[in-house]
């Protein structure tokens, strides 16, 4: 009985990626719960929250704390990935929870740190005495430290895969699983369908841009569709003058690019324009020169 009970309580380390996942879910629970908050006050007059809005995150966050790591040892991130906080002081390897110093450090640390440097900005970015100056400058130092602090904290934690944060790290309490993770076993087969597919998802991502799909179409169209022994006359062309070989309506402005086909002035242009390399979707013959049809065709053939 002694060894299972030393069992369920014996600590399971965790992995890099479901730590930095936890502290993911923490922030976008953090957003939304920001977003349902000020919706409440959309009724109200544009920027009523502004003056106090440090406070009023502060508050909320002090209510996540309550119902989060004071209670529970565990963020909302955490509590979905099954992942509790440890005291890493204790000598023991067991669990031990936190204790209350530790949370409450906790609360003064995340909490606090961030009312203060968003209260702090506001109340040194519109003085101008030298004093305050000096104490914003120290300010900026102070935060600028803990930043670059925080970066080699988080360099030590891809090496070691302990305290994801500085505040782990300074407090002592380390993510540990509450119960064994089973081994989950994928077939190779699988992951390498996978990888190939999402590989070739992605080239096709890229390669999709670069094709000119109207050029292609009309290039394959022509070879379905060959147009040949057509001859050039009078008539042939005048047959031809009645429908738009781009937008099939009658054409306005016509124009010829040398063949028997006949296009809208806009038509032409701004397919030229776009493609200089344009051929005619009905007979693939290239733009020599871009003449405007000289035949005067009646607008009553239009409801012959």
């Amino acid at each position: 009985m002694a060894s299972s009970i030393g069992n369920e309580k014996s600590v399971n380390p965790v992995l890099r990626i479901s730590q930095l996942d936890a502290l993911e879910l923490n922030k976008a629970l953090e957003q939304l719960v920001w977003s349902q908050f000020t919706s409440c006050f959309h009724g109200f007059k544009p920027g009523v929250l502004a003056h106090f809005e440090p406070e009023v995150k502060a508050f909320l966050w002090l209510v996540l704390w309550r119902f989060t790591i004071y209670s529970k040892n565990a963020t909302v991130g955490q509590a979905i990935l099954n992942i509790h906080y440890k005291n890493n002081l204790s000598q023991t390897e067991k669990y031990q929870p936190l204790s209350k110093h530790q949370k409450l450090w906790y609360l003064i640390f995340t909490v606090g740190g961030r009312w203060l440097e968003e209260r702090c900005y506001d109340l040194f970015s519109n003085r101008q005495l030298q004093s305050f100056c000096k104490i914003k400058s120290y300010i900026n130092f102070g935060a600028g430290l803990l930043k670059l602090c925080g970066l080699l904290n988080f360099l030590i934690f891809l090496q070691k895969g302990t305290f994801a944060t500085l505040t782990e790290r300074i407090l002592g309490i380390r993510s540990v699983f509450c119960k064994p993770q089973s081994v989950r076993q994928v077939g190779f087969e699988y992951m390498n369908r996978e990888l190939l597919w999402h590989g070739f998802a992605e080239f096709l991502i890229y390669l999709l841009p670069l094709i000119n799909v109207q050029k292609l179409k009309l290039k394959i169209s022509s070879w379905c569709l060959p147009i040949a022994g057509l001859p050039n006359s009078e008539n042939t062309l005048a047959a031809h003058c009645k429908e738009c070989s781009l937008c099939g309506e009658w054409p306005t402005m016509p124009h010829t690019i040398g063949c028997l086909h006949v296009f809208c002035y806009y038509c032409i242009k701004s397919n030229c324009l776009f493609d200089i390399y344009f051929t005619c979707p009905k007979c693939g013959s290239e733009v020599h020169s871009l003449q405007p049809l000289k035949y005067k065709i009646e607008m009553t053939e239009l409801h012959a």
